[in-house]
């Protein structure tokens, strides 16, 4: 080729695979028969590049709608076919989850911003705040008339929120106002964190199983997966939906322990309600983290 032609598949059409050399027969065949790349090359289009980002990921009959069927409708199948050894057929665990909970934390931060314009518990009297409330599960805190009021919080706790408020009321009432959208932001990171402790207590609980830690990670995966999904759902406007979804969770989770470590229902149950107990606490303990470094970080 000479130096000043342009290096395009286009260009360079011989007899040989441009990928990686290997002669190609005559009729030329549509894929080389040793690497599988096209041998008929054009310059690229902008088509081939939405198809590059999606692929058969996002096809209609792509991995991620056969996963997340699976994943749905029939709990803990997809860990145990993973386990099984089949798993090109389907969206990987990690991709999986990633995938999910990116997509529910960005409708829940929509759902903050939306909050954040309409009519709150704020009111100004003056240039002061006068009543704000913050919602901290257990507890809560804030002024009420003017005056600073806290309740089944740690003590640090309510002297760090009351300084701020003595300090930069105006500020700390727009904080407030922001709390969700600041919750948001950092309860991604909390609970991706907290998916190897979910593992950990799997693991502590089925001891005997023999399994090694990251096939637990691989249903703690797609049980996390499938949480976000109720999460999504329990934000509609429709109560009855609302509470399917929250229904659904602690039966799901039982159901998918059942496909995956098996045992009677006894046991079953004694271990199921270690787990909740163990990662209950953990969660809570991070979700106030996260609270706290949203509030005053």
């Amino acid at each position: 080729m000479a130096p000043d032609e342009p290096a395009t598949a286009a260009a360079t059409a011989g007899t040989e695979c441009l990928n990686c050399g290997e002669p190609l027969a005559v009729p030329r065949p549509r894929f080389c028969p040793v690497c599988g790349q096209e041998t008929n090359l054009r310059p690229p289009r902008l088509g081939e590049f939405l198809q590059q980002f999606g692929g058969a990921y996002f096809a209609t009959e792509g991995a991620l709608w056969r996963t997340l069927k699976l994943l749905l409708f029939k709990p803990g199948e997809l860990t145990r076919q993973y386990l099984g050894g089949r798993r090109k057929h389907y969206v990987l665990p990690l991709r999986l989850y990633l995938t999910i909970s990116l997509a529910v934390l960005l409708l829940l931060r929509a759902v903050a911003m939306a909050t954040i314009e309409a009519p709150g518990a704020i009111e100004l009297q003056g240039a002061e705040p006068a009543n704000l409330q913050l919602d901290l599960g257990a507890g809560r805190a804030g002024l009420k008339d003017g005056v600073f009021f806290c309740t089944d919080l740690p003590g640090w706790l309510c002297r760090r929120i009351q300084r701020r408020i003595d300090v930069e009321p105006k500020l700390f009432a727009r904080e407030v106002e922001q709390f969700g959208l600041r919750f948001v932001a950092h309860v991604g990171g909390a609970m991706f964190l907290l998916l190897p402790a979910f593992a950990l207590w799997l693991q502590l609980a089925y001891r005997n199983r023999r399994l090694r830690y990251t096939e637990h990670l691989v249903f703690a995966l797609h049980v996390h997966a499938f949480w976000f999904v109720m999460l999504a759902l329990v934000m509609t406007d429709l109560p009855w939906l609302s509470s399917l979804a929250a229904l659904a969770v602690p039966v799901y989770t039982l159901l998918a322990m059942r496909v995956v470590y098996g045992g009677r229902w006894g046991p079953r149950l004694l271990r199921a309600a270690l787990v909740s107990v163990l990662y209950g606490l953990t969660l809570g303990l991070a979700l106030s983290g996260v609270a706290v470094v949203a509030l005053l970080g």
